[in-house]
């Protein structure tokens, strides 16, 4: 019986005990116990409107945070086309700038090509006149006119080149006399009568012209007799050139003028000129352009004869121009002395 008893005790200390009242103060009891009951009610009640609201504002909070949440993507959505925007517009900006740099440099083109058109038309009417002109029974005779006074004007330039490096030929150990004519010369070539005076007895500006020390050198050729020579082959190439210049001939070998150290230039060596193998082997190899020396000192002989060649190849080239053949591979002094007397005779005028 002891173990049953100690279970009940204990459900009888977890049941609430009931309140005695007494009947007097039962229905002040019932009254409290009403007014509680309506309180409970009101309470319910208020709660149940109040966990309406709490759930409409948590409803709105929600949808307002989701309108925050859109409004947020659209702002960054808003930003990056802003970015492209202002990067289309700086674009814009320099392409404009970049057009309008164009516009103008067009502009000026255009009007650098109208300047032009307007030149060129002007020179086209000036062609056509002077055209008609020289077409006409005048024509004829104003060619002629000018052609005269253009070589009369050779002719004045080369005077001042034959005064400058003056042909003479050498008498004696005193004096030197002019070398006016070669009687073996002719518009037509050379006569079948005697040769020209001795080349070797030419001098110009007072030096002249030895061909032995280009064709073989030893060590006892004489070293001032070298200088001289090459001294003398400077002059030669400088009036060559200077003729050229004033007759508006192209020399097939030009000449590149250095005072007793001239070169002249071959652009299209194609043929040897000499046994010596080492000449051989540069013109073989077909170079577009080759210096060759015109002096001796350190320059192999072949190679100085060769430049040699080359310059009395121009002057036959001049020769050749104002109708007057060659007197020879040898004669330097002789046939730039020829040019200057046939340019300036009376008949080249009238020719």
């Amino acid at each position: 019986m002891k173990p049953n008893s100690r279970p009940d005790s204990e459900q009888n200390k977890s049941r609430p005990q009931a309140k005695v009242i007494e009947w007097e103060d039962f229905e002040q009891e019932l009254a409290r116990l009403c007014s509680l009951s309506s309180a409970l009610r009101e309470a319910k009640e208020r709660k149940q409107i109040l966990h309406q609201k709490l759930e409409s504002l948590i409803q709105v909070k929600n949808e307002s945070f989701s309108r925050l949440n859109v409004l947020e993507e659209m702002r960054e959505k808003l930003e990056r086309r802003k970015l492209v925007m202002q990067n289309t517009s700086l674009r814009a900006k320099a392409a404009a700038e970049d057009s309008k740099k164009k516009e103008e440099e067009l502009g000026a083109e255009v009007r650098s090509l109208l300047v032009g058109g307007t030149g060129l038309s002007a020179a086209r009417k000036r062609l056509q006149e002077s055209s008609r002109v020289l077409e006409g029974q005048r024509g004829y005779l104003k060619r002629k006119s000018l052609q005269k006074m253009l070589r009369m004007r050779q002719q004045h330039m080369v005077s001042q080149v034959s005064l400058l490096y003056p042909v003479k030929i050498s008498v004696g150990k005193a004096q030197d006399q002019e070398l006016e004519s070669f009687p073996s010369s002719t518009r037509s070539g050379n006569s079948a009568g005697s040769k020209p005076v001795n080349h070797e007895s030419l001098t110009i500006l007072g030096l002249q012209l030895t061909m032995l020390p280009f064709t073989k050198m030893s060590f006892f050729t004489d070293k001032k007799e070298v200088q001289r020579s090459s001294t003398a082959l400077g002059y030669v190439s400088h009036a060559v050139s200077l003729i050229a210049s004033y007759l508006q001939v192209p020399l097939r070998y030009p000449l590149r003028f250095g005072g007793s150290h001239s070169y002249i230039l071959d652009n299209a060596p194609s043929e040897t000129t000499s046994s010596d193998g080492s000449l051989d082997a540069e013109l073989s190899t077909g170079l577009k352009h080759a210096e060759f020396p015109l002096y001796l000192e350190g320059q192999d002989t072949t190679r100085a004869a060769y430049a040699i060649f080359l310059l009395n190849k121009d002057l036959e080239q001049l020769l050749n121009y104002i109708g007057v053949k060659s007197l020879g591979p040898r004669y330097v002094l002789a046939n730039l002395k020829e040019l200057m007397r046939t340019i300036l005779s009376a008949d080249y005028i009238d020719t």
